[in-house]
């Protein structure tokens, strides 16, 4: 798939009569009709997703979302996951969302191939949950042995030293191309248990159990994995993809409340770049997320693993839409690595990030005020920041920016809202003065 100056347009809609309730969700008797063109245009539409149900789109060219059975997230029972397809031919894999899953422990043992596993974690997740998955992936299940590896936590040891832990380990216990690693945690540790997963005997299958909801509705799908460089966020890694994703919704009863808020700056850049019909239902829901409803989260994660997994199963590699996905990031990853890896969180960063670029968006005339203003009231309503750090000033933007992964040939491009909400750019081609009015107007020159 091209990108900048060579696109692909995507436009996915559904029914247009199809409206989102507060109730979760609606019943899709038709197909999604999915079509794909060629255009020199430097725009990419992602337009509109909801899978909610197994419909008729082409393997080839679609995720599909699969309840096992047909309830709505309200109505389900706790022991039936939920099952979303990540659609990559042979690398296909499910995402199991559900309560209680780690206590099926069928669900895990089938994805284990050899008789090793290394479970890697952190020092937060370990006594919380490290026990659950040695028993799932051990119980009726003799011939497995489990190793793990305890990580220190938080962005700020997503490094090159903390990763070699994950090697040593792995050396020292012998395991063999046949092994699998397993991601139990956060965007860190799913990050650095996939990179070493790809990099280890030159490649060992991989599960990601995330337990934060930035990585259950974002980093954990998708493949991509690494760790960052202090000249830039991510810059070191590879696209490889897991054999499952197992999210268990329990392990976020124990989640910090700024590790929540966090995450929903993901949930909220899908409705943004390509689901304005999710993101209606999150001005809606914007309280009963933060107030931990269950049917609230299990919805906002499949429908967040949904849009994910069918942008991925179109770029998996970021050629062009995938790149999308990244509404915020570039400016967010400056702020990271500029005010310093885990002073502020990664949703965190992001928020702010988006409210950059959509004032951008605003001041180049693609979009509407009344759009900017939905952003940052729901964005407020998380307990979300709308602004950089107030030390971030113009040239730590710009000078974080200049070795951005999107960088191509030296020149930035960049993630922008235009048209209805819904819609976005991944594009070059941009006056610079707008880039340069939105810095000044946000940070210290």
């Amino acid at each position: 798939m091209a990108c900048a100056t060579n696109a692909i347009s995507l436009s996915l809609s559904s029914n247009p009569n199809s409206k989102l309730s507060s109730d979760f969700i609606p019943k899709l008797n038709k197909p999604v009709n999915v079509s794909l063109r060629a255009s020199t245009s430097a725009e990419l539409n992602p337009g509109r997703l909801f899978l909610s149900r197994p419909i008729g789109l082409s393997r080839r060219n679609c995720a599909n979302a699969t309840p096992v059975m047909d309830q709505s997230v309200g109505e389900r029972s706790s022991s039936v996951p939920t099952i979303v397809e990540v659609d990559l031919g042979n690398r296909s894999y499910p995402i199991y969302i559900g309560s209680g899953l780690l206590d099926q422990h069928e669900l895990l043992q089938k994805h284990v191939h050899g008789k090793k596993v290394l479970v890697v974690t952190n020092t937060t997740i370990a006594p919380l949950y490290l026990d659950k998955v040695v028993d799932a992936l051990t119980k009726g299940n003799p011939n497995v042995s489990v190793e793990n590896v305890i990580l220190p936590d938080g962005e700020k040891y997503k490094n090159m030293e903390t990763l070699m832990k994950v090697f040593d380990k792995a050396i020292e216990s012998r395991l063999d191309r046949r092994c699998t690693f397993v991601a139990l945690g956060g965007g860190v540790i799913g990050d650095m248990c996939g990179f070493a997963a790809a990099a280890f005997l030159r490649g060992v299958n991989f599960i990601q159990i995330p337990t934060t909801v930035m990585a259950q509705v974002d980093s954990s799908v998708g493949g991509k994995t690494g760790i960052n460089h202090p000249l830039g966020k991510n810059l070191i890694g590879a696209f490889y993809q897991p054999q499952c994703v197992l999210i268990d919704t329990d392990t976020l009863n124990t989640l910090p409340n700024r590790e929540l808020a966090s995450g929903l700056a993901e949930v909220i850049k899908y409705g943004l770049i390509r689901d304005a019909e999710f993101f209606e239902w999150q001005e809606k829901n914007m309280e009963k997320l933060m107030a931990r409803d269950p049917d609230a989260f299990a919805y906002a994660i499949k429908r967040s693993c949904e849009n994910k997994a069918e942008v991925v199963s179109l770029d998996e590699k970021e050629s062009g839409l995938r790149a999308t996905l990244n509404l915020g990031h570039t400016f967010g990853h400056a702020i990271e690595t500029g005010f310093g890896y885990g002073e502020w969180l990664h949703g965190e960063a992001v928020a702010a990030g988006t409210v950059m670029a959509v004032d951008m968006s605003y001041r180049l005339g693609w979009i509407d005020s009344s759009i900017v203003k939905r952003v940052n009231d729901i964005l407020q309503r998380a307990k979300l920041p709308t602004a950089p750090p107030k030390t971030m000033t113009v040239e730590m933007f710009k000078s974080v920016m200049a070795v951005d992964k999107k960088v191509a040939d030296g020149l930035l491009r960049l993630i922008l809202l235009k048209g209805p909400l819904g819609n976005c750019v991944f594009t070059g081609e941009y006056d610079r003065k707008a880039l340069d009015d939105t810095l000044s107007a946000f940070c210290k020159s």
